[in-house]
Protein backbone atom coordinates (compact mmCIF):
# COMPACT_ATOMS: atom_id res chain seq x y z
CA UNK A 1 0.00 0.00 0.00
CA UNK A 2 1.58 3.52 -1.13
CA UNK A 3 2.24 5.85 1.84
CA UNK A 4 -0.90 8.42 0.46
CA UNK A 5 -3.12 5.31 0.89
CA UNK A 6 -3.13 5.59 4.03
CA UNK A 7 -5.67 7.01 6.30
CA UNK A 8 -5.01 10.24 8.29
CA UNK A 9 -5.26 9.77 11.98
CA UNK A 10 -6.17 12.80 13.72
CA UNK A 11 -6.93 13.39 17.16
CA UNK A 12 -9.29 14.43 18.18
CA UNK A 13 -8.77 16.62 20.77
CA UNK A 14 -5.97 18.33 19.17
CA UNK A 15 -8.83 19.29 16.21
CA UNK A 16 -11.23 21.01 18.74
CA UNK A 17 -8.21 22.57 20.12
CA UNK A 18 -7.14 24.31 16.24
CA UNK A 19 -11.08 24.86 15.80
CA UNK A 20 -11.29 26.76 19.44
CA UNK A 21 -8.40 28.58 19.13
CA UNK A 22 -9.18 29.71 15.79
CA UNK A 23 -12.51 30.62 17.34
CA UNK A 24 -11.18 32.89 20.00
CA UNK A 25 -8.98 34.88 17.73
CA UNK A 26 -11.65 35.70 15.69
CA UNK A 27 -15.48 37.31 15.88
CA UNK A 28 -16.51 34.72 18.04
CA UNK A 29 -13.80 35.42 20.24
CA UNK A 30 -14.29 39.03 21.02
CA UNK A 31 -17.68 38.46 21.41
CA UNK A 32 -17.15 35.43 24.10
CA UNK A 33 -14.91 37.84 25.66
CA UNK A 34 -17.31 41.07 25.71
CA UNK A 35 -20.13 38.38 26.95
CA UNK A 36 -17.92 37.46 30.23
CA UNK A 37 -16.57 40.94 30.85
CA UNK A 38 -20.36 41.85 31.10
CA UNK A 39 -21.10 38.84 33.21
CA UNK A 40 -18.15 39.65 35.10
CA UNK A 41 -19.82 43.19 35.71
CA UNK A 42 -23.08 42.18 36.57
CA UNK A 43 -21.90 39.60 38.85
CA UNK A 44 -19.68 42.30 40.62
CA UNK A 45 -23.00 44.67 40.78
CA UNK A 46 -25.30 42.34 42.52
CA UNK A 47 -22.33 41.37 44.45
CA UNK A 48 -21.78 44.70 45.83
CA UNK A 49 -25.72 45.72 46.29
CA UNK A 50 -27.82 48.45 45.64
CA UNK A 51 -26.82 52.34 46.03
CA UNK A 52 -28.19 54.06 49.14
CA UNK A 53 -28.93 57.71 49.99
CA UNK A 54 -29.17 59.92 53.19
CA UNK A 55 -29.88 63.64 53.82
CA UNK A 56 -26.63 64.82 55.34
CA UNK A 57 -27.98 68.21 56.12
CA UNK A 58 -30.33 71.29 55.55
CA UNK A 59 -28.84 74.41 54.90
CA UNK A 60 -30.89 77.89 54.60
CA UNK A 61 -28.24 80.44 53.09
CA UNK A 62 -30.28 83.25 52.45
CA UNK A 63 -34.11 84.06 54.25
CA UNK A 64 -35.65 87.60 54.72
CA UNK A 65 -39.60 89.16 54.80
CA UNK A 66 -40.15 87.63 50.89
CA UNK A 67 -38.32 83.93 50.90
CA UNK A 68 -36.50 81.19 52.05
CA UNK A 69 -33.47 79.83 50.37
CA UNK A 70 -33.32 75.97 51.48
CA UNK A 71 -30.34 73.76 50.32
CA UNK A 72 -30.62 70.11 50.83
CA UNK A 73 -27.53 68.13 50.98
CA UNK A 74 -28.13 64.28 50.37
CA UNK A 75 -25.31 62.12 50.24
CA UNK A 76 -25.44 59.28 47.42
CA UNK A 77 -23.27 55.84 47.79
CA UNK A 78 -23.09 53.98 44.55
CA UNK A 79 -20.93 50.31 45.67
CA UNK A 80 -21.25 49.13 41.89
CA UNK A 81 -18.08 49.20 39.94
CA UNK A 82 -20.28 51.10 37.39
CA UNK A 83 -21.18 54.58 37.34
CA UNK A 84 -24.65 55.22 38.10
CA UNK A 85 -26.97 57.74 36.08
CA UNK A 86 -28.93 60.25 38.22
CA UNK A 87 -32.35 60.33 36.49
CA UNK A 88 -34.50 62.33 37.67
CA UNK A 89 -34.89 63.98 41.83
CA UNK A 90 -38.25 64.51 42.53
CA UNK A 91 -39.04 66.82 45.92
CA UNK A 92 -42.24 68.03 47.96
CA UNK A 93 -41.81 70.72 51.15
CA UNK A 94 -45.12 69.98 53.19
CA UNK A 95 -45.99 71.29 56.83
CA UNK A 96 -48.62 69.46 58.63
CA UNK A 97 -49.65 67.27 55.47
CA UNK A 98 -50.43 70.40 53.17
CA UNK A 99 -48.18 71.02 50.51
CA UNK A 100 -45.59 74.24 50.43
CA UNK A 101 -43.61 73.38 47.19
CA UNK A 102 -42.56 70.91 44.98
CA UNK A 103 -40.90 70.18 41.46
CA UNK A 104 -39.18 67.99 39.89
CA UNK A 105 -35.00 68.18 38.81
CA UNK A 106 -33.96 66.58 35.94
CA UNK A 107 -30.62 64.73 34.54
CA UNK A 108 -29.00 65.55 37.94
CA UNK A 109 -26.22 63.70 36.91
CA UNK A 110 -24.16 60.71 37.84
CA UNK A 111 -22.58 59.17 40.48
CA UNK A 112 -18.79 57.67 39.91
CA UNK A 113 -18.51 53.90 41.07
CA UNK A 114 -17.48 52.58 44.63
CA UNK A 115 -17.82 56.27 44.94
CA UNK A 116 -20.22 58.68 47.28
CA UNK A 117 -21.02 61.94 46.37
CA UNK A 118 -22.71 64.92 47.98
CA UNK A 119 -25.72 66.34 45.65
CA UNK A 120 -26.57 69.63 46.28
CA UNK A 121 -30.76 70.49 45.67
CA UNK A 122 -31.90 73.67 46.10
CA UNK A 123 -35.06 74.84 46.83
CA UNK A 124 -37.13 78.28 47.58
CA UNK A 125 -40.15 79.05 49.80
CA UNK A 126 -41.96 82.63 48.63
CA UNK A 127 -43.70 83.41 51.66
CA UNK A 128 -46.82 85.08 49.94
CA UNK A 129 -47.73 82.19 47.84
CA UNK A 130 -47.82 80.74 50.98
CA UNK A 131 -49.91 82.77 53.40
CA UNK A 132 -52.02 83.49 50.39
CA UNK A 133 -52.85 79.57 50.01
CA UNK A 134 -52.86 79.12 54.33
CA UNK A 135 -54.19 82.20 55.62
CA UNK A 136 -53.71 80.75 59.52
CA UNK A 137 -49.56 81.08 58.63
CA UNK A 138 -49.32 84.13 59.71
CA UNK A 139 -45.89 86.32 60.07
CA UNK A 140 -43.77 85.79 62.94
CA UNK A 141 -44.50 81.81 63.11
CA UNK A 142 -42.40 79.18 63.13
CA UNK A 143 -43.73 76.26 61.17
CA UNK A 144 -42.77 72.75 60.80
CA UNK A 145 -42.17 71.13 57.72
CA UNK A 146 -41.26 67.65 55.72
CA UNK A 147 -38.72 67.35 52.95
CA UNK A 148 -39.75 64.48 50.73
CA UNK A 149 -37.18 63.74 48.27
CA UNK A 150 -37.16 60.50 45.41
CA UNK A 151 -34.01 59.92 43.87
CA UNK A 152 -34.65 58.47 40.84
CA UNK A 153 -31.49 55.90 39.33
CA UNK A 154 -30.68 53.66 36.62
CA UNK A 155 -28.68 50.66 38.12
CA UNK A 156 -27.51 47.91 35.58
CA UNK A 157 -29.42 44.25 36.36
CA UNK A 158 -31.53 46.50 38.86
CA UNK A 159 -33.25 48.62 36.64
CA UNK A 160 -34.49 51.85 37.59
CA UNK A 161 -34.90 52.34 41.53
CA UNK A 162 -36.42 54.89 43.32
CA UNK A 163 -34.61 55.81 46.49
CA UNK A 164 -37.25 57.47 48.77
CA UNK A 165 -35.83 59.93 51.47
CA UNK A 166 -37.81 62.25 54.35
CA UNK A 167 -36.70 64.73 56.82
CA UNK A 168 -38.52 67.20 59.66
CA UNK A 169 -37.66 70.34 60.70
CA UNK A 170 -39.02 73.90 61.32
CA UNK A 171 -38.40 77.53 59.17
CA UNK A 172 -39.96 80.83 60.17
CA UNK A 173 -42.04 83.36 58.63
CA UNK A 174 -40.25 86.85 59.89
CA UNK A 175 -41.72 89.59 60.75
CA UNK A 176 -40.94 93.06 60.08
CA UNK A 177 -40.24 94.14 63.32
CA UNK A 178 -41.37 97.65 64.86
CA UNK A 179 -39.01 100.42 65.33
CA UNK A 180 -39.64 104.03 67.16
CA UNK A 181 -37.57 106.99 68.98
CA UNK A 182 -39.30 106.49 72.40
CA UNK A 183 -36.83 110.08 73.38
CA UNK A 184 -33.72 112.21 72.30
CA UNK A 185 -31.35 113.61 74.72
CA UNK A 186 -29.34 116.20 74.04
CA UNK A 187 -25.66 115.49 74.72
CA UNK A 188 -23.63 118.61 73.14
CA UNK A 189 -26.12 121.18 71.28
CA UNK A 190 -25.24 124.34 68.52
CA UNK A 191 -25.89 125.24 65.85
CA UNK A 192 -22.76 123.73 63.71
CA UNK A 193 -22.82 119.83 65.50
CA UNK A 194 -24.77 118.55 68.01
CA UNK A 195 -24.28 115.33 69.75
CA UNK A 196 -27.57 113.79 70.90
CA UNK A 197 -28.89 109.70 71.92
CA UNK A 198 -31.54 108.44 70.43
CA UNK A 199 -33.36 106.15 72.66
CA UNK A 200 -35.10 103.54 70.57
CA UNK A 201 -37.80 101.37 71.37
CA UNK A 202 -38.10 98.11 69.09
CA UNK A 203 -40.31 95.52 69.45
CA UNK A 204 -39.64 91.80 68.02
CA UNK A 205 -42.90 90.00 66.98
CA UNK A 206 -41.13 87.07 65.84
CA UNK A 207 -41.92 83.86 67.82
CA UNK A 208 -37.78 83.40 68.16
CA UNK A 209 -34.98 85.63 69.87
CA UNK A 210 -33.33 87.88 67.25
CA UNK A 211 -29.69 89.02 68.00
CA UNK A 212 -29.13 92.22 66.80
CA UNK A 213 -25.59 92.83 65.49
CA UNK A 214 -25.77 95.65 63.34
CA UNK A 215 -27.86 98.86 62.59
CA UNK A 216 -28.30 100.63 59.74
CA UNK A 217 -30.40 104.18 59.58
CA UNK A 218 -31.35 107.36 58.98
CA UNK A 219 -33.35 110.04 60.28
CA UNK A 220 -35.73 112.55 58.74
CA UNK A 221 -37.12 115.57 60.62
CA UNK A 222 -39.83 117.09 58.47
CA UNK A 223 -37.84 115.47 55.86
CA UNK A 224 -34.83 116.75 56.41
CA UNK A 225 -32.40 114.24 57.19
CA UNK A 226 -30.01 114.63 60.53
CA UNK A 227 -28.26 111.39 59.23
CA UNK A 228 -28.04 107.49 61.03
CA UNK A 229 -25.49 106.44 63.41
CA UNK A 230 -23.66 103.08 64.16
CA UNK A 231 -24.97 100.40 67.02
CA UNK A 232 -22.70 100.83 69.99
CA UNK A 233 -23.16 97.36 70.86
CA UNK A 234 -24.95 94.21 69.83
CA UNK A 235 -28.31 93.83 71.89
CA UNK A 236 -30.88 90.64 72.21
CA UNK A 237 -34.42 91.16 71.08
CA UNK A 238 -36.73 88.11 73.08
CA UNK A 239 -39.45 86.90 71.14
CA UNK A 240 -42.53 89.08 71.41
CA UNK A 241 -41.03 91.38 73.58
CA UNK A 242 -39.90 95.04 73.60
CA UNK A 243 -36.20 96.21 74.34
CA UNK A 244 -35.07 99.52 74.31
CA UNK A 245 -31.43 100.42 73.46
CA UNK A 246 -29.42 103.83 72.96
CA UNK A 247 -28.19 105.36 69.55
CA UNK A 248 -25.76 108.19 69.71
CA UNK A 249 -25.98 110.68 66.58
CA UNK A 250 -24.08 113.44 65.00
CA UNK A 251 -25.73 116.30 63.26
CA UNK A 252 -25.69 120.27 62.31
CA UNK A 253 -29.38 121.62 63.41
CA UNK A 254 -28.90 124.76 60.82
CA UNK A 255 -29.66 122.34 58.38
CA UNK A 256 -32.80 121.24 59.72
CA UNK A 257 -34.60 124.67 59.16
CA UNK A 258 -37.19 125.15 60.56
CA UNK A 259 -37.80 121.83 62.32
CA UNK A 260 -35.48 122.34 64.90
CA UNK A 261 -36.82 125.93 66.08
CA UNK A 262 -40.47 123.98 65.87
CA UNK A 263 -39.07 121.63 68.29
CA UNK A 264 -37.60 124.04 70.71
CA UNK A 265 -40.74 126.44 70.67
CA UNK A 266 -42.37 122.78 71.53
CA UNK A 267 -44.42 122.39 68.71
CA UNK A 268 -44.54 118.87 67.07
CA UNK A 269 -41.86 117.95 64.52
CA UNK A 270 -42.81 115.25 62.27
CA UNK A 271 -39.98 112.68 61.87
CA UNK A 272 -39.43 109.13 60.22
CA UNK A 273 -36.61 106.39 60.54
CA UNK A 274 -35.61 104.46 57.70
CA UNK A 275 -32.97 101.64 57.58
CA UNK A 276 -32.24 97.72 57.93
CA UNK A 277 -30.84 95.33 60.75
CA UNK A 278 -28.83 92.53 60.78
CA UNK A 279 -29.64 90.08 63.15
CA UNK A 280 -28.97 86.00 64.21
CA UNK A 281 -31.63 83.25 64.70
CA UNK A 282 -31.92 79.87 65.10
CA UNK A 283 -32.31 79.42 61.56
CA UNK A 284 -29.39 81.49 60.70
CA UNK A 285 -28.53 85.44 59.86
CA UNK A 286 -31.21 88.08 59.07
CA UNK A 287 -31.40 91.20 57.08
CA UNK A 288 -34.67 92.88 58.15
CA UNK A 289 -35.93 96.44 57.06
CA UNK A 290 -36.85 99.11 59.44
CA UNK A 291 -39.55 101.51 58.34
CA UNK A 292 -40.94 104.31 60.64
CA UNK A 293 -43.39 106.80 59.12
CA UNK A 294 -45.54 109.44 60.81
CA UNK A 295 -43.77 110.01 64.25
CA UNK A 296 -44.42 113.00 66.24
CA UNK A 297 -41.75 114.95 68.64
CA UNK A 298 -41.60 117.75 71.26
CA UNK A 299 -39.64 119.68 73.51
CA UNK A 300 -40.73 118.68 77.21
CA UNK A 301 -41.18 121.26 79.42
CA UNK A 302 -40.01 119.62 82.93
CA UNK A 303 -36.61 121.51 84.12
CA UNK A 304 -35.55 118.32 85.32
CA UNK A 305 -35.78 116.56 82.60
CA UNK A 306 -34.43 118.29 79.00
CA UNK A 307 -35.12 115.01 76.68
CA UNK A 308 -37.02 115.41 73.99
CA UNK A 309 -39.99 113.54 74.42
CA UNK A 310 -42.00 111.30 71.03
CA UNK A 311 -45.31 111.17 70.73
Amino acid sequence: MSSYDKPEIVERGAKEKENQEGEDSGFLGKVKGFIQDIGEKIEETIGFGKPTADVSAIHIPKINLERADIIVDVLVTNPTPIPIPLIDINYLIESDGRKLISGLIPDAGTIHAHGSETVQIPLCLIYDDIQNTYEDIQPGSIIPYKIKVDLIVDVPVFGRLTLPLEKNGEIPVPYQPDIDIDKIKFEKFSFEETVATLHLKLENKNDFDLGLNALDYEVWLCDVSIGGAELAKSENLKKNGITYFDVPITFRPKDCGSALWDMIRGKGTGYSMKGNIDVTTPFGAMKLPLDREGGTTRLKKEDDDDDDEVC
